[in-house]
């Protein structure tokens, strides 16, 4: 699971945007602000019928700042991405 979504900058992080981006998903904003220091991104690959799918998540970040629901909170009623 992605450490972002319990960030205090999560709606403004250069890291989570392109996240989304990678998981083809509405961004909390279009113009993040925030330059995280040494974000650490794990890329899962499996292998599907006929695609491969690519799951992004951030599992470790020297600027993440424990916001636990921040994500729940901006979109609220969403299903919290795993």
């Amino acid at each position: 699971m992605c450490i972002c979504v319990n960030c205090h900058y999560v709606d403004r992080c250069f890291t989570y945007h392109a996240v989304e981006h990678q998981h083809q998903q509405l961004h909390l904003t279009e113009f993040p602000d925030f330059d995280p220091t040494e974000p650490s991104i794990n890329v899962n690959i499996r292998p599907q019928n006929d695609y491969i799918e690519m799951e992004w998540d951030v599992v470790g970040c020297e600027s993440f700042l424990q916001e636990n629901g921040k994500w729940a909170r901006l979109r609220p009623g969403e299903a919290i991405p795993t």
